[in-house]
């Protein structure tokens, strides 16, 4: 008895790849902040009413909350803005972010840079696949259906999806 159990990719839609990278960016920022309020330096701050250079009011936590907001925001306007509006929106907030991102974390603990590489890194992620987007091609079109023939393995036919062939496994 034999049973199809052969794997394979399909190809990832670049706004799912982008979404991800920012819902993985955003989980970073998160608990890097988190992480920040067992600091007794960051405690002792906010008790004082002030976080760096800034005093802890409604207008520095209007600004705190838009900021984190246009990333979440990202989540999922990437997966629904037209392609070309999508890049450069991406485009513009990552390197924007990135570039904030550099400068917080300057003089900060280990932690708190750690973190703040991630983020960059993810960030760059962002801006590289909104760079490198192609509007209006599937990638592997002839793949998109299950009818082309799969080189996964070097071997046609491998990883091909047994249900668009109609092939089915026997128990």
């Amino acid at each position: 008895m034999t049973a199809i159990t052969g794997t394979y990719d399909r190809p990832i839609d670049p706004r799912l790849k982008v979404s991800a990278l920012w819902t993985a960016t955003m989980l970073i920022f998160a608990y890097v902040d988190l992480f920040s309020l067992y600091r007794p330096d960051v405690r002792a701050d906010i008790e004082a009413e002030r976080i760096f250079a800034f005093d802890i009011n409604q207008t520095f936590l209007f600004f705190t909350t838009l900021y984190v907001i246009v990333p979440s925001l990202m989540i999922y306007l990437t997966l629904v803005m037209r392609p070309m509006l999508n890049r450069l929106v991406n485009l513009a907030v990552a390197s924007l972010y990135a570039l904030t991102i550099i400068g917080g974390a300057v003089g900060e603990w280990g932690y708190y840079v750690l973190g703040s590489v991630v983020e960059v890194v993810l960030l760059a992620l962002i801006a590289r696949h909104a760079w490198s987007w192609q509007e209006g091609r599937a990638p592997h079109a002839s793949n998109a259906e299950g009818g082309g023939r799969s080189t996964i393995g070097g071997e046609p036919g491998v990883g091909t999806d047994p249900m668009a062939t109609g092939a089915r496994s026997v128990r």
